[in-house]
């Protein structure tokens, strides 16, 4: 029998490669959800190139981040909120589960608005009738289908976001410019420069994905590799496949971050528009894409809202789960999304509520688009006091055993820890000046 060609050992690697890939890949897709879409397009509206090298400086802090919580599901076999109530007192388990509840009810809010007005950039339909069309729809794939079928259909809408690596590259550029304010970091001490950084920050550094990630590895670890004695299998092999998948998915997602912001900068601020005010002014960063198309405003629009919508549906779910993993680990009731309803009333009535909340949200009078710049400064916000809790437990030697973190992740954990809080801390010193 023939020995196979390099071509074949390499197509044989990749494929192997992307078998590994699965909460790392999902998290980091669902990072760029539609808030993450329109802070990355302001602040490249607003600022330029001002904030291009927070893509590149953010990335090594994230997936510290991500690792640090997809470790403790690993090795734990829970979710952070299990792990904070067995070791933690009730006072900081309830601290933790209410601000991932209150910050996840608002993203979703902000991400089903966001749907509605890109939806309606399309289609004549009132922005209310839209809202309640897209919660009914995401309840009920989410409760009554398989959601790694559902995932895995939403992520082909996603690739939607590629229309913003090929504007960046297809638009004229200055790339001497670009490079370095890739690489030197740019800071203003103003308070409309530090709003939106706590906001760049926390949609990209984001609660829900810390509870998130940690819930699907435990259930992946335990779909792979089912407990041996009621402790879940650990070994380097796997911490090494998690930490393969983990960073694929932060890199993807910050090249993602890095042309959203790109784009921005040159299509938006360039010509003049340095504030977002509905989903028809983000949508003009695509414009460029089919400029030589005829009606090349409703493509760019066609284009832009399959991508918030693809993402959002992607989102909303991760959004609400990630809350319901946090109180159902917290009240000890069943939680996963492979439970059958009559399985987990406790888990899916939470998505529902913080799903139905957050449609509700949507009639108070905030603007879509301004709601979900706010949605991610409060992830940026509350953010901080969980990655100072994260950090403790990753190195604790007695949760963690021979799996705590080192030196390097520590490290990275503690100065993420502290970019954030001054962040939000300046953020709040500067307003009204």
């Amino acid at each position: 029998m023939p020995s196979p060609s390099e071509n074949e050992l390499k197509k044989r690697k990749f494929w192997r490669f992307l078998t590994l890939l699965g909460p790392g890949l999902t998290t980091g897709a669902a990072d760029d959800d539609p808030s993450g879409i329109a802070t990355y397009s302001q602040t490249g509206a607003k600022f330029g190139y001002g904030q291009l090298w927070t893509a590149l400086y953010m990335l090594p802090f994230m997936a510290a981040v991500q690792e640090a919580c997809a470790r403790i599901g690993l090795v734990t076999g829970k979710g952070i909120a299990a792990v904070v109530k067995e070791h933690y007192s009730k006072r900081v388990l309830y601290a933790v589960v209410t601000l991932v509840v209150v910050a996840n009810t608002i993203n979703i809010g902000a991400d089903i608005g966001a749907m509605a007005s890109a939806a309606a950039l399309l289609i004549p339909i009132p922005f209310a009738v839209l809202t309640l069309l897209f919660t009914a729809t995401i309840l009920i794939l989410e409760i009554f289908t398989n959601y790694k079928v559902y995932s895995r259909i939403l992520k082909w809408l996603a690739l939607a976001l590629l229309a913003y690596p090929i504007t960046a590259f297809i638009v004229h550029q200055p790339w001497g410019t670009v490079l370095k304010a890739s690489v030197v970091p740019h800071i203003e001490f103003s308070f409309a420069f530090l709003f939106i950084i706590t906001g760049v920050l926390g949609t990209t550094i984001s609660p829900y994905m810390f509870f998130w990630e940690a819930s699907q590895e435990v259930e992946d670890q335990k779909e792979k590799h089912p407990n041996h004695n009621g402790k879940p299998v650990v070994s380097r092999n796997i911490i090494h496949r998690m930490r393969l998948d983990n960073n694929a998915g932060m890199i993807i997602s910050e090249i993602t971050t890095w042309c959203i912001l790109l784009v921005g900068a040159t299509v938006l601020h360039q010509s003049g528009v340095k504030d977002i005010n509905t989903a028809a002014d983000a949508a003009k960063a695509l414009e460029p894409l089919v400029h030589s198309f005829p009606n090349a405003g409703f493509l760019a629009k066609l284009i832009f809202s399959i991508g918030i919508i693809g993402l959002g549906m992607l989102a909303v779910p991760i959004l609400s789960g990630s809350a319901a993993y946090a109180v159902c680990e917290a009240s000890n009731q069943n939680a996963s999304l492979n439970f059958k309803l009559k399985q987990a009333h406790g888990f899916y009535g939470v998505i529902t509520i913080a799903t139905i909340i957050g449609l509700i949200i949507n009639f108070v009078g905030i603007d879509p688009v301004k709601a979900l710049v706010y949605a991610a400064v409060l992830n940026g916000v509350a953010a901080v006091p969980l990655l100072f809790l994260i950090l403790k437990i990753a190195r604790n030697k007695a949760i963690m055993g021979e799996y705590r973190s080192g030196l390097l992740s520590h490290t990275l954990l503690w100065i993420t820890f502290i970019a954030m809080g001054a962040a939000a801390v300046a953020m709040f010193f500067t307003i009204g000046r």
